[in-house]
């Protein structure tokens, strides 16, 4: 057992972990993070990305221990201490980016650091940023629509699919 500190979704936490505890274990199990899902456990999914050190990483391929001392951002810290959803979210909401919503969280989070990079992409440019997250519902149209909506760019023109 390995003691571990970061920093999640602004407060600070401590915990005893295995040294084999997968990140998206420990946001589940140990901090009770739910948002944050298990879908292939390959990394093949992006369900469960999260942001660390303000870069996007799949939590199923990375150790907990290897997060000590980062700051870590998971879908639960995207909206307001009040609970008012940030822009992405609104815009999965308004623009139906999401129908189970098993990989939403993950999108939402990959929408994040898409537009923190890059605060005004092409739809090519979203989609391929979306590569490394699978969605069975959606066919990613609503998906790609909210993510450019979210950023501000006028979606009025893109027919719903």
């Amino acid at each position: 057992m390995a003691e571990v500190t970061m920093k999640v979704n602004g407060k600070t936490v401590t915990k005893s972990v295995k040294g084999n505890t997968l990140m998206v274990e420990f946001l589940r199990e140990e901090l009770r993070l739910t948002g944050t899902h298990v879908g292939c456990d390959t990394s093949q999914c992006g369900a469960c990305t999260i942001h660390v050190n303000g870069k996007q990483v799949k939590a199923c391929t990375m150790f907990a221990g290897e997060a000590d001392g980062a700051e870590v951002s998971t879908i639960e810290g995207q909206a307001a201490p009040d609970g008012t959803l940030n822009a992405i979210q609104q815009a999965f909401q308004d623009h139906h980016g999401l129908q189970c919503g098993f990989c939403t969280p993950g999108m939402v989070m990959a929408a994040a650091s898409l537009l923190k990079d890059n605060p005004k992409p092409t739809e090519a440019e979203v989609r391929h940023h979306l590569e490394g997250n699978i969605c069975r519902c959606t066919g990613y149209h609503n998906i790609v629509k909210a993510i450019m909506a979210a950023s501000g760019q006028d979606v009025s023109g893109i027919a719903a699919e």
